[in-house]
């Protein structure tokens, strides 16, 4: 048996295979900056917290292409924000997009558990689909303490857990075994990946391998408790829409994208729609955080001074801007 990678290892699979995949990240998970894209984003973001507060200062960690960032400041629910990301090519997409958009965004290339910044000075700390890939969660719950201002929330959404994982493997080896029935029905053919370089093709390759935890609400409870954090909430979102977004989004991954019609989408986007709707209405409210696909959690820093320990404070790195 192999022995686990080990934290710099996984650093270095996911600065490399995000890099890469920065160019079409957002055309392959439907990421869009509209009306659509910032109420998804703020009901995803209250959901997490339990109301709908505003921020004035944020920091976004493993902000990828900025679809959290970037739409909750079109959005008007943080006034501010600071990107993180360990990946320069994803923060380098993050720009070009918000300079189309006109948003004013600042973005630092650093590693979670070692954050460029002074201590209180962010009233929110937040991420998407971001914590299953740090290789030491407990150092990085103690930087989130750090750099929030007392009574400073903390959030993040999307996070796999351990057993809605498992519930999440059936459909998509359901949709593997349909996928050339699939193809046949649509009329398009296999999927075929034009990479500029045999070095790109690798990267991509690293995909099924930067993912390297998945979460038991009490985990995550567990990460932030321990850093010091109080009104720790942990709540579940999709179970039904999970499973259908999963087996189409298998479905697709088989078939030559630009083949796609857009029918599919309309359907795909419909019934994903329907179905979080059942999620949001019902399910999650009937059945425990554990069995949905994702994890929600949030928790909010002490209103008073005792932060603990503080670690000297870094000179702002070159590649933050």
């Amino acid at each position: 048996m192999l022995p686990p990678p080990s934290a710099e290892e996984i650093r270095d699979v996911n600065s490399r295979y995000h890099d890469v995949a920065a160019r079409d990240y957002d055309s392959k998970w439907g990421i869009t900056f509209g009306s659509v894209g910032q109420e998804l984003v703020g009901a995803k973001l209250s959901k997490a917290l339990g109301d709908r507060a505003g921020f004035g200062r944020a920091l976004e960690i493993g902000a990828g292409t900025g679809y959290f960032s970037l739409n909750l400041l079109q959005a008007g629910v943080i006034q501010e924000a600071v990107c993180t990301d360990i990946s320069r090519g994803m923060l380098d997409e993050l720009e070009r997009t918000a300079d189309r958009l006109g948003v004013s965004v600042t973005t630092a290339r650093c590693d979670a558990q070692e954050l460029p910044f002074s201590d209180d000075t962010f009233d929110l700390v937040f991420g998407h689909a971001v914590l299953h890939h740090l290789p030491d969660l407990d150092a990085a719950f103690h930087e989130f303490r750090r750099v929030l201002r007392p009574g400073g929330r903390v959030a993040f959404c999307g996070e796999p857990s351990a057993y809605g994982d498992r519930l999440a493997g059936m459909p998509k080896r359901a949709a593997l075994r349909m996928a050339p029935a699939w193809r046949r029905l649509l009329g398009v053919g296999p999927r075929i990946d034009a990479f500029e370089s045999e070095g790109e093709a690798v990267e991509h390759g690293l995909e099924h391998i930067v993912d390297v935890h998945a979460f038991t609400p009490g985990q995550l409870q567990g990460f932030a408790a321990r850093a010091g954090f109080d009104d720790v909430r942990v709540t579940g979102e999709e179970l039904v829409a999970g499973w259908f977004g999963w087996a189409n989004r298998t479905l697709e991954s088989t078939a030559e994208p630009r083949q796609i019609p857009r029918a599919w989408h309309l359907y795909a986007y419909r019934g994903y729609t329907l179905l979080k709707a059942l999620d949001d209405r019902l399910l999650e409210r009937a059945l425990p955080p554990a069995i949905f696909y994702n994890l929600l959690m949030s928790a909010r820093a002490p209103a008073g001074d005792g932060a603990g320990p503080r670690r000297p404070q870094a000179a702002l790195p070159a590649a933050a801007r």
